[in-house]
């Protein structure tokens, strides 16, 4: 055994002496490389090679770690032909070019163009007979998921980020093993990372109840996750076809306020009846394909319409964004409705760390006359990205941006409402790393009713709020600015 690890450790020593013999060689590759062949910001490009050149070591473990996935191309080469299928039927942009397209509500008319940018970019069908149901209490949330789950009659499919064998989980999976044993289809995505905590032992017993798992970019080294990008963010559920939740809520006991850390929590999601589902139900497939290696699209139940259950007003275009996507979608429906807004912009976000492109357009509006107001936590759940995004707030405050921290507890909800027109909610953050590495989803609503319901809901909202103003903010300790400063300048590295 001796000889053995002395063997191991010569060889290691050996690898080292290579390493740092060639250090400034590697360095010199590794920096063409991230200049002249990836696509990354300018702020991205400059923190990696001051991470490269001045913590060369580190720099670079921390590039093969998180910097660059050398197997990217062929991990999304399947999701990309899969993809293919559903721009086959994105066929709207042709009625809208021809200018025969005539939205329910004349105001919707001026965000056409939006409709047309989606459907051509993102292959998001647009459908107006949706009904929408909002939940920002996790207890109200879940209890309506239960109870849509125990009507299932033929499938349940279910996707999430984050799933933790609580209190809160418990009840669901005993439910779901009485819907297979009724001979109900349950399929259960998740993440690799984001349900870490979960046990092998907790995944099998489900597998043995019938329930089938799949298994979203699987650990390498055990319950060792090194591959932090490239996260599938999405938590999407699709019942019968019926009725589908997407936002912000994944599964723990924090989510329904039993975590004292965070204490209340404040997030958003939506049910959704109508046409709108199957475009949940497709994105879902899609994951769950290309997880499993598995092809669902066979199966023609899965894309049936459910005409007697679209009775709704609410357009709808289900937008998704991700490492595979040729454009970053989500962060290009931001930008155009904040460009199109005349009268206010509500922003709620738990991370808000833009790219320059987003937050110019952002200032711009501000400095336009726009009712800009932006609502982060008062609390970190991560303390780098919190720092991050509070330096970013004060770059809106220049421009006239209106700023809160909200106080009841964590807020988590992801999404924008313009003009009380619409407004676009989901599983995205304000970010860099939800804008281009992770998997995301959100609900782009055609709806004055929802806009309205969405703005009541954040106006309410800011009475549990603290407005950051200048002064406020220019009161802060040198230690405060210098997190926020040093966050800031590392929260590049995705």
């Amino acid at each position: 055994m001796l000889v053995i690890l002395g063997g191991l450790w010569s060889g290691f020593l050996q690898i080292l002496g290579f390493w740092m013999d060639h250090l400034i060689f590697i360095n010199i590759v590794l920096s063409i490389a991230i200049v002249f062949f990836e696509r990354r910001e300018p702020r991205t490009v400059w923190t990696w090679l001051l991470l490269l050149y001045f913590i060369p070591i580190l720099g670079i473990f921390l590039y093969f770690m998180i910097g660059h996935d050398f197997h990217k191309q062929h991990m999304f080469r399947t999701k990309e032909i899969e993809d293919a299928m559903y721009s086959a039927i994105s066929r709207q942009e042709e009625v809208i070019i021809r200018d025969e397209f005539e939205p329910k509500d004349p105001r919707l008319r001026k965000y056409l163009d939006v409709v047309l940018m989606n459907l051509e970019a993102a292959d998001a069908v647009y459908s107006a007979d949706n009904h929408i149901e909002i939940y920002t209490d996790g207890r109200e949330k879940f209890r309506a998921l239960y109870e849509e789950m125990q009507k299932a009659k033929e499938y349940i499919h279910i996707q999430y980020y984050i799933i933790r064998n609580d209190e809160l989980w418990q009840p669901f999976e005993k439910l779901l093993i009485e819907k297979v044993q009724q001979g109900v289809e349950v399929r259960l995505l998740y993440d690799s990372m984001g349900s870490r905590t979960m046990r092998k032992s907790d995944w099998k017993r489900m597998k043995e109840a019938g329930i089938q798992v799949g298994e979203f970019f699987p650990a390498l080294l055990g319950r060792l996750q090194l591959r932090m990008n490239y996260r599938n963010h999405r938590k999407i559920v699709v019942i019968d076809g019926k009725s589908a939740f997407v936002g912000g809520f994944n599964i723990g006991r924090e989510y329904v306020g039993m975590e004292p850390k965070f204490g209340y929590w404040r997030d958003t999601h939506l049910q959704i009846r109508g046409s709108a589902v199957l475009s949940l139900h497709i994105r879902f497939i899609l994951d769950w394909n290309y997880a499993t290696k598995q092809n669902l699209f066979i199966t023609d139940r899965y894309f049936e319409e459910y005409k007697e259950e679209c009775k709704g007003g609410a357009a709808v275009q289900i937008v998704a964004s991700g490492p595979d996507s040729k454009w970053q979608n989500i962060r290009n429906v931001y930008l155009k409705m904040i460009s199109k807004a005349r009268k206010n912009i509500y922003i709620q976000t738990p991370y808000f760390i833009p790219d320059e492109t987003v937050m110019n357009a952002i200032r711009i509006a501000a400095m336009s006359g726009v009712d800009v107001r932006v609502m982060i936590p008062c609390k970190p759940d991560h303390p780098f990205v919190y720092w991050a995004t509070y330096s970013y707030i004060g770059d809106l405050l220049e421009a006239g941006a209106k700023c809160y921290t909200y106080d009841n507890g964590f807020l988590h909800a992801k999404g924008m409402v313009v003009d009380g027109v619409v407004s676009c909610y989901g599983t995205a953050n304000m970010d860099i790393r939800s804008f281009c590495l992770n998997f995301e989803v959100n609900a782009v609503v055609y709806s004055v009713q929802t806009a309205e319901q969405l703005e009541a809901l954040f106006l309410e909202d800011l009475k549990s709020c603290t407005r950051v103003t200048r002064e406020l903010y220019g009161k802060r300790s040198y230690l405060v600015r210098f997190k926020e400063q040093f966050s800031r300048l590392f929260s590049p590295l995705l």
